[in-house]
């Protein structure tokens, strides 16, 4: 498995990961319509000319998701039960259409599941950078991990 255990997962760990990706048109159109947003700011270009950004904005929900995703090799490839929720979702700066992500994990802390032995809890911090270095999103994200050992030594 890519992904990494529970135990391999200690506090201040920090993954940089490649590659990263370029957002299209395409992705912004079908997260947007996929999930019923009909938010013109993300499909209508002649009303978002008319805004504060003068352009489409990328649907934050996939920005979101390709931050979590482009993580997904490097951290929990084959190696997580699932994800146990959010804490926190911020999104300082916009993303457009042909801005190039970049995303960066670090584990913030670790426990492990009192009632699953054989598993551990992580709070991972993803931060999504655009091509101009600027922070496009950050994500608290809990996952319940595989881990190599039983915690009550059993």
């Amino acid at each position: 498995m890519a992904g990494k255990v529970f135990e391999d997962l200690v506090v201040g760990l920090t993954f940089t990961h490649e590659p990263s990706r370029t957002v299209t048109e395409t992705d912004n159109l079908l997260i947007t319509t996929l999930t019923m947003n009909p938010q013109p700011l993300h499909l209508d270009a002649e009303f978002a000319a008319t805004t504060e950004f003068g352009r489409i904005l990328v649907n934050s929900m996939f920005t979101v998701s390709l931050v979590v995703g482009l993580s997904v090799g490097d951290t929990t490839l084959g190696t997580t039960i699932g994800n146990l929720g959010f804490e926190k979702i911020e999104f300082p700066k916009p993303v457009f259409v042909g801005d190039t992500i970049t995303s960066c994990t670090t584990v913030l802390e670790t426990r492990r599941s009192r009632s699953r032995p054989d598993t551990g809890i992580v709070l991972f911090e993803h931060t999504g950078t655009n091509q101009h270095g600027e922070i496009v999103c950050r994500a608290r994200r809990n996952a319940l991990m595989k881990a190599r050992t039983r915690g009550d030594a059993a």
